[in-house]
């Protein structure tokens, strides 16, 4: 048996043109019958790091009972000189989350995938504690399950108010060890027992990785790394898969 929150992750290859960029990580999203690939929005494009992929590459199951089977699907990421992906804003600014539809058309038939939906999002009536154990799913330099095709977990605790928007920000902090390659994880947290609502995908989506937090005035040589993350709140995801 395969746990099925592992299907929603999606390596993801960044190009431009036929060269190889990035490695980078994702997850499916379905809503109203419609399909997206959720990511960091610095993956489709990163001024600072002069970062301009023209397409994207994931890995699809297409297998059932054979899970070594797979496929790569490419995605353009601009039509006729503009992105196609979507990505948002608010009043303190960008928010690194993005999303592309994907065409379903596009997909093989024998494709095997879990999406979270608008249902597996936080309730805000529901206390989430500092302090509280969640999943980060990914695929962290890249690494993963190579025969299976297989995104790993890290390990990660609430490390801020949940709820509150951290100094402005959209997003809450993480504690957990991350690396690069880890941005578009999905942050997850397990439901209740007794939920059955949601079916074989028993998850909450808390939110999208996105970086690690560091400290500029940080000692490189006496201090450690801070081991914290951001992430921002996945209910942007709402406003992004509108219409």
């Amino acid at each position: 048996m395969i746990e099925s929150v592992l299907l929603t992750a999606a390596r993801i290859l960044t190009f431009e043109g036929e060269k190889v960029l990035t490695n980078a990580s994702g997850f499916f999203f379905e809503r109203d019958e419609r399909l997206f690939l959720v990511t960091s929005r610095h993956i489709m494009i990163d001024k600072p790091s002069k970062h301009f992929p023209d397409r994207i590459e994931i890995e699809l199951h297409i297998d059932a009972k054979n899970m070594a089977r797979s496929t790569g699907l490419s995605i353009p990421l601009y039509r006729n000189g503009k992105s196609i992906w979507r990505q948002g804003r608010d009043a303190a600014g960008e928010i690194d989350v993005a999303v592309i539809e994907i065409e379903r058309k596009a997909l093989p038939e024998t494709t095997v995938y879990r999406a979270f939906t608008p249902a597996h999002l936080h309730d805000p009536e529901d206390q989430v504690e500092v302090g509280t154990s969640m999943l980060v799913v990914g695929f962290p330099l890249g690494f993963h399950d190579t025969l299976h095709h297989m995104p790993v977990v890290r390990h990660a605790a609430v490390a801020s108010s949940f709820g509150l928007r951290f100094q402005g920000k959209g997003y809450f902090l993480t504690d957990a060890r991350t690396h690069r390659g880890t941005s578009g994880s999905p942050v997850v947290l397990r439901a209740a027992d007794d939920d059955s609502s949601l079916g074989d995908l028993p998850w909450i989506l808390l939110g999208v990785h996105s970086a690690r937090i560091d400290v500029g005035s940080r000692d490189l040589e006496l201090d450690e790394a801070l081991g914290l993350n951001c992430a921002w709140y996945a209910d942007i995801l709402m406003t992004l898969t509108k219409g």
